[in-house]
């Protein structure tokens, strides 16, 4: 499947971004011209079943194959979020970027062994403002407006589709290329045990201190300086 992709700038290196679940590009509306400033030719996508792209059958591996069919291989750097960041460790190897980026990703259950079931977020697609403005206390106005119209564009089958008996610990053995996870300081993924185990795989971790899950819309500036080194 092709997906719909917003670009960002002309340069001669490429970034590939990639959304969470109910999101789509327009969660990037702060990254994407902060890395074009810095020289990127910068790709978000919209993952099938949200924004502008196709509806069809889900699932994480099926994402995966979207982003090989969509975008270039070999781009400089790649980030994912949340389920972004899943999908973008399914993808990596045939993508092979330079570096990735894994920002909070939904490899695991959730802390502590609790499952987080994706299907949770289908009682999303009926939020408020004001749900969406308690959930995200740090957010701007504008972006708690581009929460709203990203839901209002996505397809909750999505969350079906990865949900009981399909629920799996989705965490790599290790980083097919040099690799950084970035932590939500007030997440609710990874623990300090599981910050720790990921470092022993060999990733690089790094956490963002007080940001909720969404770190570049909790702290913008605390999620561009949590990515020195790596864009």
């Amino acid at each position: 499947m092709q997906l719909y992709t917003r670009e960002w700038g002309a340069g001669p290196r490429t970034a590939v971004l990639v959304h969470g679940i109910m999101s789509d590009h327009r969660t990037w509306r702060r990254v994407g011209p902060a890395l074009a400033e810095r020289g990127y030719r910068v790709l978000a996508v919209d993952l099938r079943g949200h924004g502008r792209s196709p509806r069809g059958p889900y699932g994480a591996e099926l994402h995966a194959e979207d982003l090989v069919e969509t975008l270039p291989a070999f781009p400089e750097v790649v980030i994912g979020h949340s389920l972004g960041g899943l999908v973008l460790s399914l993808a990596v190897e045939r993508l092979q970027p330079r570096r990735a980026v894994y920002s909070d990703p939904a490899w695991s259950l959730g802390q502590g062994g609790q499952p987080v079931d994706p299907a949770v977020f289908v009682t999303f697609k009926t939020a408020t403002r004001a749900m969406v403005r308690g959930f995200n206390p740090r957010w701007d106005d504008v972006d708690v407006d581009t929460e709203l119209a990203t839901i209002a564009d996505w397809d909750p089958d999505t969350a079906h589709a990865m949900s009981a008996e399909r629920l799996q610990d989705r965490t790599p053995e290790k980083p097919v290329v040099p690799s950084l996870v970035q932590i939500a300081g007030e997440g609710f993924l990874f623990s300090a045990e599981g910050a720790a185990e990921l470092t022993g795989r060999g990733f690089e971790v790094r956490t963002v201190a007080g940001a909720g899950h969404t770190i570049h819309r909790d702290d913008f500036d605390g999620f561009m300086a949590g990515l020195e080194g790596w864009v």
